[in-house]
């Protein structure tokens, strides 16, 4: 167990990865010290500290995040979310193709590691585990550990069709391979040329991932920004467009007068930070993000601008600018050769869907931020009931899930995952009910579980919350999101009528 002398020392050597710490604006801030979260907790057997040890008092996640300058960076009740899922119109579609994923997934593990000899009857498998650690099972579990989850049964081994928009090219020949996402395609063509598009359909087709070539007019389609009506699109997209440019033009000239200020340098100062940084520092992009988040926050007074709001320009932009971008790597794409015309409907579409998204999620930003600091807390009962053994740890050196999953909330784990992986995971988020703010939780959960093992084998407070911080995927791909998204599907298929889950 880390002592309050060697945490000190490891807050130390994390300020000096950003210099400075930039208070937020329109009064949000980090939530504050709560006794229920940050309370001493049991201690365990004493350690022997890596690091000179200096008598402290307890330490709250304020002093935490004002020493480190990586927490940001890198809503409803709890009853009323668990409901959402009971009703998801694609239960049977996902779950029969989230099944799939996780069945070709243990396929392609037991060919590729030795045969291991089972640590728990077939039959008493459970949802707790991770999929990774189904085959590297704990052999020191206490039988207390096996039990909750009997409705959900292990899964049969067969084979799949996997859920990204790409799939995997292990279990498929390239001509197969383009057979499949041409016949997906079709679909999605066929659907969206009808009259009026079925968004329910829509929604059930793009949950296990939609092509890049209609992601764009489907992401606007799914956001509600435009109608279902094909010809009463054209028509929405511009008056839309010029409502638009009509809130540039009578506030963005305000960006210098004392009132606003602020918000404007806390933008200015941010947007840098951004990844990609061969995308976003170009200047006309710059200039777009910064009018796009001025123009919100001061549309948006109850919130203005947080840290965590410009990270979620970002997916939007990319994917409109794909379809006037003929590079496959938009990210590093030269946005001087685009015609200013094309850029001014990129901004608007980008500044609608992103504003319908923090519709959703608002009281992430609003003062203390609620909302990130109820699905905090939510996360945190969530799984002290799928995996009693993380916790645990998690809890027995003193790591507390603000540390590290106060970003996962407020950035959408965009800056865990990779942002061609942060747009394949938007592709589910959107169809699914309340998937930015309900399904996501259960995103973050199987992401914890993921690193399972991991975990574990970690024995010390600052290489967990180092781990923790900065986990290693930089070379996740659609295989790795559709994994992570069956496996949070299962989690919510299991507890989305048992919403006493939270509680002990």
């Amino acid at each position: 167990m880390a002592s309050d002398g060697a945490r000190k020392q490891f807050w130390k050597r994390s300020n000096t990865k950003v210099p400075g710490s930039i208070q937020h604006v329109y009064g949000a801030q980090h939530p504050p010290f709560d006794p229920l979260l940050h309370g001493t907790l049991l201690k365990a057997t004493p350690k022997v500290p890596t690091t000179p040890v200096k008598a402290r008092r307890t330490s709250t996640f304020q002093e935490f995040e004002s020493n480190t300058s990586d927490a940001w960076d890198a809503s409803e009740d709890d009853d009323e979310l668990l409901a959402m899922a009971a009703e998801s119109l694609n239960t049977e579609v996902v779950m029969e193709t989230a099944n799939r994923v996780l069945r070709n997934h243990s396929q392609r593990q037991e060919r590729h590691r030795p045969p291991e000899p089972p640590t728990v009857p077939s039959g008493d498998l459970r949802l707790v585990k991770s999929v990774s650690e189904s085959h590297t099972s704990c052999p020191a579990e206490s039988a207390s550990d096996t039990a909750p989850l009997q409705r959900s049964q292990s899964l049969p081994h067969s084979v799949t069709v996997a859920l990204g928009g790409m799939s995997d090219p292990s279990t498929l020949s390239s001509s197969a391979l383009s057979e499949r996402e041409a016949s997906r395609l079709d679909k999605f063509k066929q659907l969206l040329a009808g009259p009026n598009t079925d968004l329910e359909e829509l929604r059930k087709l793009s949950w296990s991932g939609i092509p890049k070539s209609v992601r764009p007019i489907t992401w606007k389609l799914l956001s509600g920004y435009l109608p279902a009506n094909v010809e009463r699109r054209p028509a929405t997209l511009q008056r839309k467009q010029k409502e638009y440019f009509a809130f540039v033009e009578h506030y963005y000239d305000s960006r210098h007068d004392d009132a606003h200020q602020d918000t404007y340098r806390q933008i200015h100062i941010d947007i840098p930070r951004m990844s990609p940084e061969a995308l976003i520092l170009q200047p006309k992009v710059t200039e777009i993000f910064e009018r796009i988040l001025f123009i919100w926050a001061i549309r948006h007074p109850a919130s203005g601008y947080v840290q965590g709001i410009n990270d979620l320009v970002t997916p939007f932009f990319v994917v409109f600018m794909c379809e006037h971008i003929e590079e496959e790597d938009v990210d590093a794409a030269d946005v001087s050769r685009v015609p200013a015309d094309v850029l001014r409907d990129v901004e608007a579409d980008t500044y609608w869907c992103m504003s319908r998204l923090l519709d959703g999620i608002q009281d992430n930003y609003t003062f203390a931020q609620p909302g990130i600091q109820m699905k905090v807390k939510m996360l945190e009962e969530l799984v002290s009931r799928i995996d009693e053994q993380v916790h645990r740890h998690l809890e027995r050196h003193e790591v507390r899930y603000l540390q590290f999953a106060f970003r996962w909330m407020n950035n959408l784990l965009m800056r865990e995952v990779p942002l061609h992986c942060t747009i394949r995971l938007w592709d589910t988020y959107q169809s699914e009910p309340e998937g930015f703010s309900h399904f996501h939780l259960y995103v973050c959960a199987a992401f914890l579980g993921r690193w399972r093992k991991e975990i574990l084998e970690e024995r010390d407070f600052q290489e967990l919350l180092l781990f923790l911080q900065n986990l290693p995927t930089a070379h996740w791909g659609d295989e790795d999101i559709s994994l992570l998204l069956a496996e949070a599907y299962r989690l919510k298929f299991a507890f989305a009528d048992a919403p006493n889950h939270y509680k002990k």
